[in-house]
């Protein structure tokens, strides 16, 4: 017999219970799934089997949909994005810059792609690249 440092992990007949399902194929007490945004986890979301996608929001909108779209995405109040966004305004003026990243990189609710990948495609189909 050789020393073999990896166990052997196929199910056998110890491996067995009862009710002649596998060991393995019950559920591990307390294991629980690392949550995603928009996974119905921690913060709730969209219910299992859905894709949610970060996009600007078209209904909750004030300027760009940057906040309400956020909001929607990590399943918050829209409110509370926003005051965020004030916060980090007064305190420095980063929300400005980060908001214009946001509307220029994230995508409309009604296009697949964001005001940056369209002005990409425009100038490259124009053959400036």
């Amino acid at each position: 017999m050789t020393d073999n440092p990896i166990p052997d992990t196929t199910p056998g007949p110890a491996d067995q219970s009862s009710s002649g399902t596998s060991l393995l194929d019950q559920p591990t007490i307390g294991a629980e799934e690392t949550p995603h945004p928009g996974s119905g986890g921690i913060l709730g979301g969209a219910p299992q089997g859905c894709q949610l996608r970060l996009h600007r929001s078209l209904e909750d909108r004030m300027l760009g949909g940057v906040a309400a779209g956020l909001a929607e995405y990590f399943d918050v109040d829209p409110t509370l994005v926003r005051i965020g966004f004030v916060v980090l305004a007064l305190l420095g003026g980063l929300a400005v810059p980060l908001y214009l990243a946001g509307w220029a990189l994230i995508p409309d609710d009604a296009s697949e792609l964001s005001v940056a990948e369209e002005l990409l495609a425009r100038e490259r189909a124009r053959g400036a690249w």
